[in-house]
C-alpha cells in the first residue's frame, strides 16, 4: 500500500483552506518552508525562524505562533503525517488484527517518505534529552490514531498497554525505515508484530521505562549513526 499525491495534497488542502483560521495556515506554511532547509540547516531554532521569514513573518509573528520554536515545528510535522496516513487508509473491515496493525504502520511510513531527508535532522533533534518526552508523546500520539482506526475501543488498561506496544513497533520501524530502507524495516515489523498477538505474555513484562530507552535509542542511532 503507498499514499500517493492525492491523499497527501488532501490534507494539505484541508489545513490551508481552514476557514477563518489564520494560524493553521500559516504554522503549514513555515514548515513548508522549514522541510526546504532542514537538511542543510538542521532543525532547531535557526531554521524556525529562516523558514518564517520565508513565509513572510516577522521574528516577532513567529514566537507568537509558533512559542515553543522548533519543537512545535516537530510537532507539525509528525501530526501532517499522522493526518495523512489515517486519510489514505482503508476501512479495516475483513481486516485480521495483524493486517490492521501492518497496513496501519506501513501508511504511516509512506506518509513519512516524502519528507526523509528533512526526518534526518527531526530524529536527531528529538534525540535531544530535552526533547526526548516530546518525542514519547508524538510517537503515542501516532500508536493512538492508528490503534482507533484499527478499532480499539479498549477503556481499561489494555488501552494503555497496546498503544505501548505500537509506540515501541513504530519507533523501531521508522527509524529502521530512515536508516536502512523499507524491505529491512518490513522484516523488522513482521517479526515485532508478533507482540501484538502475544499481547498477555508481552504485557506481563512490560515496564515503562522500556519505551523511553528504545525511543532514545532508535532516535540516537539516526543523530550519530
Amino acid at each position: 500500500m503507498s499514499i500517493g499525491d492525492g491523499a497527501r495534497e488532501a490534507v494539505y488542502y484541508k489545513a490551508m483552506t481552514a476557514p477563518d483560521d489564520w494560524a493553521i495556515r500559516t504554522e503549514q506554511q513555515v514548515l513548508d518552508e522549514a522541510l526546504k532547509l532542514a537538511p542543510a540547516k538542521g532543525w532547531g531554532r535557526a531554521t524556525t525562524f529562516a523558514a518564517a521569514k520565508a513565509a513572510g513573518l516577522s521574528a516577532g509573528d513567529c514566537e507568537l505562533l509558533l512559542p515553543n520554536g522548533a519543537r512545535d515545528l516537530a510537532a507539525l510535522l509528525s501530526r501532517r503525517h499522522d493526518a495523512a496516513a489515517l486519510a489514505a487508509l482503508p476501512e479495516p473491515d475483513g481486516l485480521k488484527i495483524r493486517e490492521r496493525i501492518r497496513t496501519a504502520v506501513i501508511a504511516r511510513l509512506d506518509a513519512a517518505a516524502a519528507d526523509r531527508e528533512a526526518l534526518r535532522r527531526w530524529a536527531g533533534f528529538l534525540a535531544l534529552p530535552t526533547n526526548l518526552p516530546l518525542a514519547l508523546r508524538l510517537v503515542w500520539e501516532t500508536a493512538d490514531g492508528l490503534w482507533r482506526w484499527a478499532g480499539d475501543t479498549a477503556t481499561d488498561e489494555n488501552h494503555y498497554s497496546k498503544r505501548a506496544i505500537l509506540s515501541g513497533i513504530l519507533v523501531q520501524v521508522m527509524a529502521l525505515d530512515l536508516q536502512a530502507g523499507r524491505a529491512t524495516a518490513l522484516e523488522i515489523l513482521d517479526s515485532r508484530i508478533q507482540n501484538v498477538m502475544d499481547f498477555e505474555k508481552w504485557k506481563a513484562g512490560f515496564k515503562p521505562s522500556d519505551l523511553a530507552k528504545d525511543f532514545a535509542g532508535a532516535l540516537a542511532k539516526l543523530r550519530f549513526g
